[in-house]
């Protein structure tokens, strides 16, 4: 499979290029920044630049033309304010999913956030990331076009996977490593029965194989 990764650089797009390089798919990862591209060629990705607050749906449909899946994985990250969790969080997810259904690439996954809803209350940012990715998330379901696959993790941890999960419509809150995040984010990519599924993602007690699979057939 040829997989292209929005937010090629971030914590959990880079535990995901490896795994994807190292079972023998073609991964490519968009950056912001031309200095990101060695960590991206270490990981096994091949470096596109370009940035998705700025680019138009068609330059992103002609990085994404020949893809067999693509994945949104970009984050304005904590210490942004709120107006880039409209512009990224929001917007460039948006503009993912847009330049998607333009280049054919029909398989789509979403890294988005437990609790992520487009009525959430509050002025913090915290509560504005939450709102954008709601919005995000409401805005790819809506696209027919796409055979996309929400994934809400929970807390994020930077510990060591333990490749057992919790991945249910409903988990509740708790933990989870990014490790594990990427295993499953591996396997979703691979498993398009998961189309139309928004799963939350906590660690558990399940393989991560067969996590999906249950859901998969559910």
């Amino acid at each position: 499979m040829r997989i292209v990764i929005a937010g090629g650089h971030g914590r959990i797009a880079l535990r995901l290029e490896r795994l994807l390089a190292g079972r023998g798919d073609e991964v490519a990862g968009i950056v912001r920044k031309a200095e990101q591209a060695g960590d991206l060629r270490a990981a096994g990705a091949e470096p596109v630049v370009l940035d998705l607050e700025s680019a138009s749906v068609e330059a992103v449909a002609e990085r994404l033309r020949g893809a067999d899946a693509a994945v949104f994985a970009a984050g304005a990250g904590p210490g942004s304010g709120v107006a880039r969790k409209d512009t990224v969080d929001k917007g460039a997810a948006v503009l993912f999913a847009d330049a998607a259904v333009r280049a054919g690439v029909r398989r789509f996954v979403v890294v988005s956030s437990m609790g992520a809803d487009p009525e959430h209350r509050g002025q913090e940012v915290f509560d504005v990331y939450q709102r954008a990715k709601g919005e995000a998330d409401a805005y790819v379901r809506g696209l027919d076009s796409l055979d996309w696959t929400i994934l809400r993790p929970g807390l994020l941890t930077d510990d060591p996977g333990t490749g057992l999960v919790r991945l249910e419509a409903h988990t509740g809150r708790g933990p989870v490593p990014r490790d594990d995040v990427a295993a499953v984010l591996a396997e979703l990519v691979d498993t398009p029965a998961t189309s139309g599924l928004t799963l939350e993602l906590i660690s558990g007690s399940a393989p991560v194989a067969v996590a999906v699979k249950s859901v998969a057939g559910n």
